[in-house]
């Protein structure tokens, strides 16, 4: 294997197996929509680094946490539903990106660019995706309690908004990566398919964060491979990886949890 394969998998790998944890959350809090609409919202960021020539990183990341930002104040201001906010916000990302993205150039934001990582920027996918993961875990057991009745949370002591506010930012962190490996067209499936995977074969709830992360890795790892012989653009080879794994576990389908 080239070093640039080993840098794209360790990559993928990270990414695609953080995603499905998160999206084990997400699918039971009935949001995983809000990653679309947070990945639409990377486009600014993508257009201006297109520009004026940097890396594109550093143009979605500040839009994307901003975005998170946004959705939890207005959260707070509004009481409106999350999934609500998060379609303002995707109309807001998309239409701002159409004034000035260079269309004949937008490619690394529509698929992805996983397959030109550097080793800088591999270490930084670890670090984050491990960071996220360990906030993720530590915030499981309270965003689960707030899902299922926020009231009993609130007399538990759990600060639902502060709560909240890291869950946006971990979503948000992963999205901004997820743009690095599928685009920001279809990040959203990153996170949902993994985990509607593990919930159709999943026994209890530990069961079914492992098989999220393993359908996550899986995806990507194998999703890598195929396109890197194929000659197939990587993102969307990922996703329709994860699209076959999803079918074959609606063979072996169990009760859900």
């Amino acid at each position: 294997m080239t070093d640039q394969l080993i840098l794209t998998l360790i990559s993928g790998i990270f990414i695609s197996g953080v995603s499905g944890y998160l999206g084990t959350l997400m699918l039971s809090k009935k949001m995983s929509v809000v990653a679309g609409p947070l990945a639409h919202l990377a486009f600014p960021g993508v257009a201006l680094a297109l520009i004026f020539g940097f890396d594109i990183s550093l143009g979605v990341f500040p839009f994307v946490i901003i975005g998170a930002i946004l959705i939890w104040l207005l959260e707070k201001k509004t009481k409106l539903p999350m999934e609500n906010l998060a379609a303002i916000i995707f109309a807001s990302g998309v239409g701002t990106a159409l004034l000035f993205l260079p269309i004949d150039k937008a490619e690394e934001a529509l698929i992805g660019s996983i397959t030109k990582i550097t080793l800088n920027e591999t270490i930084i996918v670890v670090i984050l995706s491990s960071f996220v993961f360990y906030i993720v875990k530590h915030l499981y057991q309270k965003m689960m309690l707030i899902n299922v009745h926020e009231d009993l949370a609130t007399i538990e002591g759990v600060n639902i908004q502060l709560y909240n506010l890291l869950y946006l930012l971990s979503i948000a962190i992963i999205v901004a990566l997820g743009v690095y490996l599928v685009g920001a067209l279809i990040t959203a499936a990153l996170i949902a398919i993994p985990a509607a995977s593990a919930k159709n074969i999943s026994k209890d709830l530990h069961s079914y964060k492992i098989w999220a992360v393993a359908f996550g890795i899986v995806s990507a790892f194998m999703g890598i491979f195929i396109a890197r012989f194929g000659h197939l653009p990587t993102g969307p080879m990922v996703i329709v990886t994860s699209v076959i794994l999803f079918l074959i576990s609606v063979i072996f389908q169990k009760k859900t949890i």
